[in-house]
């Protein structure tokens, strides 16, 4: 099991003490005496403790995984934009031929079950126009568009014309179930945002005016509430902030 956040451990704890509290009161208005109140309050809160920490793990795995897998995903599609055609399309018929497919590359035509398989990946997704161009090139021809993704108007315009559609997620997932991810991957080395990285961009010397505006906002809203403690324990502590970060923070970062 992986570590926990701190975002987990405070969520844990909320409802540990929650639980606590809910079951401890339950129990003190059926009247049972002090210490069965809180044997069973602290056993439950244990369960909860223990149940809540297994379920935040379960779902912080899936976020994970999900979150890598589409950073493979645009990491692939990103280099099938900036590779050469020939090679993206004698990469496409490495991942059909692996998964089984009658397919083969004739000249620059790839083919798939007797149907055209047309490559065409962009950054951006690809327009009608672009479409209708394809259109009037293949004609009456059945073929399959492989790209990262098309508008609402081409997606139209293919299915209008029986045309198919291969779009990023089944690209990938071509390549990933298949093994045939091609390696290296151009610009495949772009370091991947970590903790340090986050800290440097959080307290870079550029956010002590944000800081120090929250902070004076917060002192100035407890001169109009009922409870000013929160609002000026808040404001100080982002003045402060503001100060530190100022002083000694990160140099400016884009």
């Amino acid at each position: 099991m992986k570590r926990f956040s701190l975002a987990d451990i405070l969520d844990v704890l909320f409802y540990t003490l929650s639980a606590c509290f809910v079951a401890f009161g339950i129990l003190r208005y059926f009247r049972l005496a002090l210490w069965l109140c809180l044997l069973f309050s602290l056993l439950f809160a244990a369960a909860t403790c223990v149940g809540s920490g297994l379920l935040l793990s379960g779902n912080r795995q899936k976020k994970v995984k999900s979150k890598r897998e589409k950073e493979d995903r645009d990491a692939l599609l990103l280099h099938l934009a900036l590779e050469k055609e020939e090679r993206v399309r004698a990469a496409l018929l490495t991942a059909l031929l692996a998964d089984e497919r009658h397919a083969n590359l004739r000249g620059d035509v790839l083919e798939e079950d007797g149907k055209l398989l047309v490559p065409l990946f962009t950054m951006e997704p690809v327009s009608a126009d672009t479409v209708a161009r394809l259109l009037k090139q293949y004609g009456e021809d059945p073929f399959t568009l492989a790209c990262k993704d098309v508008t609402a108007e081409a997606e139209k315009l293919l299915l209008r014309f029986e045309k198919g559609i291969m779009k990023g997620d089944e690209v990938y997932k071509l390549f990933a179930e298949t093994g045939t991810i091609p390696n290296p991957l151009i610009c495949g080395n772009i370091p991947r945002r970590t903790l340090k990285m986050n800290l440097r961009r959080s307290f870079s010397k550029k956010n002590a005016r944000p800081f120090f505006v929250s902070g004076l906002l917060l002192l100035i809203m407890s001169l109009f509430t009922l409870f000013p403690l929160y609002y000026l324990i808040s404001g100080c502590a982002l003045l402060i902030t503001a100060v530190v970060v100022r002083a000694v923070g990160f140099a400016e970062v884009t």
